[in-house]
C-alpha cells in the first residue's frame, strides 16, 4: 500500500495540509525576496535586518528554496503536503537549536540573531502542525484515515457492519437511530 493511496482525494484533510504548506512558504519567498532586495554579499555578517531579522544572500537562498518546496508540496497536496510538512517544521526546530550555539560566534555564516531563532523556532512549529493535523491526534474520528490504518481489525469490523443485510425492522431502527446518534455527535466535537 502506498501511502498516497491512504487519503481519499476529497477528504478534508488535504485542505489542511495544502493551505498550511502554500501560506508558509510564501511567508518564506517574501522573507527571501526582501532578504534578496538587500543585496548583500552571500555570507555577509553585518547587514541590515528585514523584518526584524538578520539575513544575508546564502539564508534569502535557502528561504526561496525551502519556500518553494512547501509551494510545491501545496500544489500536490495530500499526504505529499502532510509529510513535507512534518519534515521541514522538524528541520525549522533543529535549525533554531543548532543556530542558539553559534549566535556571535564565527560559525554562524547565515547571519542568525536571536529573532531569527524565535522565527525559526515559530515557523517550525506552525510548519509542523499543519503537517500533523489529523494525523497524530488520539481522538481522531472513525472515518480518519489514519485512524483506520491504525485500528484495522475496528475498522474491518465497522466496515463489515455497515455492509451487513438489514435485520428485523427493530434492529433496523435501533441501527439508524445509533448512527444519527453518533454522527450528531461527531459533529458536534469537530
Amino acid at each position: 500500500m502506498k501511502l498516497r493511496d491512504e487519503l481519499p482525494v476529497d477528504h478534508h484533510l488535504a485542505t489542511v495540509y495544502r493551505y498550511g504548506a502554500g501560506f508558509c512558504g510564501l511567508v518564506l519567498l517574501l522573507f527571501a525576496a526582501l532578504g534578496f532586495a538587500d543585496a548583500l554579499s552571500p555570507f555577509d555578517t553585518a547587514g541590515d535586518t528585514i523584518a526584524g531579522m538578520t539575513t544575508n544572500v546564502a539564508l534569502s537562498v535557502i528561504s526561496t528554496v525551502v519556500g518553494l518546496a512547501l509551494l510545491v508540496g501545496a500544489a500536490i497536496g495530500g499526504n505529499v503536503a502532510s509529510t513535507l510538512n512534518m519534515t521541514i517544521g522538524t528541520l525549522f526546530v533543529l535549525s533554531g537549536f543548532a543556530h542558539v550555539f553559534v549566535l556571535d560566534r564565527p560559525a554562524n555564516i547565515l547571519d542568525f540573531g536571536m529573532t531569527n531563532v524565535i522565527f525559526s523556532f515559530v515557523m517550525g512549529l506552525l510548519i509542523a502542525t499543519f503537517g500533523m493535523y489529523g494525523r497524530v491526534s488520539s481522538k481522531l474520528s472513525h472515518d480518519n484515515p489514519y485512524w483506520r490504518r491504525r485500528h484495522p481489525e475496528q475498522a474491518a469490523r465497522e466496515r463489515e457492519a455497515a455492509a451487513a443485510p438489514a435485520g428485523p425492522p427493530e434492529a433496523r431502527a435501533l441501527s439508524a437511530r445509533k448512527d444519527t446518534e453518533d454522527a450528531d455527535r461527531r459533529r458536534v466535537l469537530d
